[in-house]
């Protein structure tokens, strides 16, 4: 059994679970799944809007499947929730990357 098989049977049991959301996209994503992965954490953000690394995640994947405008804007929003819980690491990590795209 894959770890995202692990993942999506945890989370059956605990679909309220927010690491598990996270962990399985994450797993997408490994496994080369970028779109997937991506669709994963935009629900992820909607569902859980103060998570920051939902954001900077989704933010790298889109850039890797190259939508940059999206990425920024995910971004963006990203910096603007890590401004707000005070993540001052998440944030300039998140402002790095834009400024790379």
């Amino acid at each position: 059994m894959t770890k995202r098989e692990q993942l999506e049977q945890m989370l059956a049991a605990s679909p309220n679970d927010a690491f598990l959301k996270y962990a399985l996209a994450m797993a997408y994503a490994s496994e080369g799944q970028t779109a997937e992965a991506a669709k994963r954490l935009a629900v992820f953000n909607q569902e859980h809007p103060q998570d920051v690394p939902g954001y900077f995640q989704r933010g790298k994947l889109l850039a890797k499947l190259g939508e940059e405008d999206e990425a920024r804007t995910v971004l963006k929003q990203g910096i603007s929730v890590a401004r707000q819980v005070g993540d001052s690491h998440a944030e300039a990590e998140m402002t790095a990357f834009i400024d790379m795209l």
